[in-house]
């Protein structure tokens, strides 16, 4: 590349083209960036010209990176990061002057848990940082916080992860729930009731919870019908709300809609769950994931 080449790239552009390696898509990564499609189709073209090479091809699903931009990606990784630790050095955080995006992975009783005081603390300082809030999918949270891709996640599990750094937020224990006007919602819950009664449940893949569940009344000879998988609480709910079905949830969760729904133990033992923040180890030499952690745990010890 000559010289002429080197003062035209800017760091914007590189962020596109990182965007575009992580996403595949030009909308997800115009989303990545709190952009618009066309500005980031504009920056991409902007990279074709400075290199000399197409870098994505479009496809039916997406864009596909070209062997150049495969050859790239790790180099504008690199240098994304060593100038983001360029500009902070030894600086204290200041979320009042930073134009971070910051990514959090969690649910939907995450967020509302969350999100509103986090935003009202952005407006009240003035703040440039974005908060880009993702729902929990089958993918590797692990692998995604190593990477980079989050900086944080809010998650429910019966068992603690040992693959990431994580703080216990809360304790509790699930509960059986149904709509208060429900024409079975007046009987005591029974293993025969559990399983004729169609069940709503988070589809996000691979579920420890599930897998109990349904080991438990394994043992036991028995099967419960779990008919619709959705991806939120609020879906949950929903649902609950306007069908016959039941659901297994957190007891904090049902607790939020306990107007609405009938909430009721268990007919058989499952262990706890916990509510865990959790974080990849090397970002606790980020003073701006540091400002956000305690920004979470303040938020919580208030709630």
């Amino acid at each position: 590349m000559n010289q002429r080449d080197i003062r035209s790239l800017d760091i914007g552009m590189l962020r596109t083209f990182d965007a575009l390696m992580r996403e595949q898509n030009v909308s997800r990564a115009a989303a990545r960036l709190f952009l618009s499609q066309p500005a980031v189709s504009a920056s991409l073209n902007r990279l074709r010209e400075v290199f000399g090479d197409p870098l994505f091809t479009r496809t039916s699903h997406g864009v596909v990176p070209t062997p150049r931009a495969r050859a790239l990606a790790p180099q504008v990784a690199k240098l994304l990061a060593d100038l983001a630790g360029l500009l902070e050095g030894d600086q204290p955080f200041d979320p009042a002057r930073s134009q971070r995006i910051f990514r959090i992975a969690g649910s939907d009783h995450a967020s509302r848990m969350l999100l509103p005081a986090l935003s009202q603390t952005l407006v009240a300082l003035s703040s440039g940082i974005r908060i880009v809030w993702v729902p929990p999918g089958s993918w590797s949270l692990a692998e995604h916080l190593h990477k980079g891709e989050l900086d944080l996640a809010v998650v429910a599990r019966v068992q603690v992860p040992r693959d990431i750094e994580t703080r216990v937020l809360y304790q509790d224990h699930y509960v059986y729930v149904m709509r208060q006007d429900h024409p079975r919602a007046a009987e005591p819950v029974t293993l025969d009731s559990f399983c004729a009664i169609p069940q709503i449940f988070l589809g996000y893949g691979t579920s420890t919870l599930d897998d109990l569940i349904d080991e438990t009344l394994a043992r036991q000879g028995r099967q419960r019908l779990a008919q619709i998988a959705v991806t939120s609480f609020g879906q949950i709910v929903h649902q609950l709300l306007h069908s016959d079905h039941a659901a297994v949830l957190g007891g904090r969760v049902a607790r939020q809609f306990a107007a609405q729904l009938h909430i009721q133990p268990l007919p058989f033992e499952l262990p706890g769950y916990s509510s865990l923040l959790c974080w990849d180890a090397r970002s606790d030499a980020d003073a701006g994931v540091q400002w956000l952690k305690g920004e979470i745990l303040r938020t919580l010890a208030t709630d």
